[in-house]
């Protein structure tokens, strides 16, 4: 008895040590941590990588705030924590400050200020009776001929979820996503006469991911080994809306030497050509994104060629079935964005170990539904109806599938998929036997190119 319970005491201990090390391996905190400078962000290396201006520009911020009035979201209650930061006002002078186009001005809380230069005007005037009175002035205060206003107008919240997970006999793992998004509004006022010189507008998505798995089973009658292990990251809400506001800034620099707001800040010889042109591509790009990353022209063209490696298993009425390596070539040819036609050859091979192999090849039509053609990451479902060809008698069949396929460029996809062949004889193998007619399962992985560029 005594052995018996040193024997679970090493194991729990050992149990103990491997979770510690594993929390090392998944990169999981487990000592404090020193402070450190904050992170910078690639809209802050855009930012300090802007050509200088010629003179720097005077720029007053009075209020930017979160006008959104959204709450965090929160599956359990109410929560009147609020979803987006409240220094805003802080994080876009700090954007200016960095661009070094600008000198901002203390604006927000000039009250502040205004009482602190009183005060010092009543100590001098106190103390300082016999000095000369006119170093008891003041300098006056710098003012703006820009004032830049707008705010954090949207917080939307599950724009996009997802998952993904599977669990055999009690060993599973899941995956799941979820995108929320921020839009800011940015413009320039001039105080001359408060005309709004330039308005830009720009968003940013927030990502939160989260991976599990678990393992759940019976050693014995009476013994139970269930573990669990998982990791959830979250993108910082005030690191989505720095990288916001930085691009807005850099969009109100570009914008504004494009229609000369800056005046005399802008340098005839400054280099400005190549932002512009670098800034005017992206804008033509982004001209057909809408939310979720969607396009509204699709994806794909009205024709494609691709090419597949598959792996493939027959059942048929022998035993001890081999799993052989074969591929289909083909085109698509699509009409709407949804439905395309599929024609392909493909080559197979039909092998039971020790018994019979014969080498299959044919054609294939097949009908093609894509679920989300606006998406770069889409499912899709086929079926349709083959023939089989070798030195034996014609075979034919029926097949569906399905899989999923991403766009890696505008003329190139990448594909997965899994398909179920169903003879509609039972004499693949040359052996008729039973109710159950000949089939086959492809797994296929290849290659999709799209004839021509929208």
């Amino acid at each position: 008895m005594t052995t018996y319970t040193y024997t679970r005491i090493f194991f729990c201990s050992f149990l103990l040590c491997i979770l510690q090390a594993c929390s090392s391996i998944f990169g999981l905190p487990s000592d404090p941590e020193k402070p450190t400078m904050g992170e910078v962000t690639s809209s802050t290396e855009e930012l300090k990588n802007l050509p200088l201006p010629k003179e720097k520009i005077v720029i007053g911020v009075y209020k930017f705030r979160d006008q959104t009035g959204q709450y965090k979201p929160s599956e359990t209650g109410n929560n009147w924590s609020t979803a987006v930061p409240q220094g805003t006002t802080t994080i876009l002078i700090k954007a200016l400050e960095d661009s070094r186009w600008f000198i901002p001005i203390e604006r927000e809380n000039i009250a502040n200020l205004l009482n602190e230069r009183q005060i010092i005007r009543s100590t001098r005037q106190e103390y300082i009776k016999d000095t000369d009175k006119n170093n008891q002035l003041l300098p006056p205060l710098l003012y703006a001929g820009i004032l830049l206003e707008g705010g954090v107008i949207s917080y939307d919240s599950n724009i996009l979820t997802g998952g993904l997970g599977a669990r055999y006999f009690g060993i599973g793992a899941s995956t799941q996503y979820r995108q929320d998004r921020i839009t800011i509004y940015l413009r320039a006022v001039s105080t001359l006469n408060g005309e709004i010189l330039k308005t830009v507008y720009t968003s940013k998505t927030i990502l939160s991911t989260s991976v599990n798995g678990s393992f759940f089973r019976y050693i014995d009658t009476e013994r139970l080994l269930e573990a669990e292990v998982g990791l959830t990251q979250n993108e910082p809400v005030q690191l989505a809306v720095t990288e916001a506001i930085e691009k807005a800034v850099k969009a109100l620099i570009v914008e504004g030497i494009q229609d000369k707001i800056w005046g005399k800040a802008i340098d005839g010889n400054g280099g400005y050509q190549i932002l512009i042109n670098e800034y005017n591509r992206e804008k033509e790009q982004n001209n057909g994104r809408v939310i979720g990353g969607r396009y509204p022209e699709n994806y794909r063209q009205k024709v494609a060629v691709f090419a597949n490696i598959e792996g493939q298993k027959v059942r048929d009425d022998y035993v001890n079935p081999k799993m052989n390596i074969g591929g289909k070539i083909g085109f698509k040819y699509f009409l709407n964005p949804y439905f395309n036609v599929e024609v392909n050859g493909n080559y197979f091979t039909l092998e039971n170990e020790n018994i019979v192999k014969r080498s299959y090849f044919g054609p294939e039509v097949n009908l093609e539904y894509i679920l989300f053609p606006k998406y770069k990451f889409s499912p899709y479902l086929y079926g349709g109806a083959g023939a089989m060809y070798s030195k034996y008698k014609p075979q034919y069949k029926g097949q569906f599938g399905g899989g999923f396929e991403y766009m890696m460029s505008r003329n190139i996809s990448l594909r997965a998929s899994a398909q179920y062949d169903l003879g509609f004889k039972d004499s693949w193998e040359g052996l008729v036997n039973g109710k159950r007619k000949d089939q086959a399962l492809r797994f296929g992985l290849g290659i999709n190119f799209y004839l021509g560029n929208k």
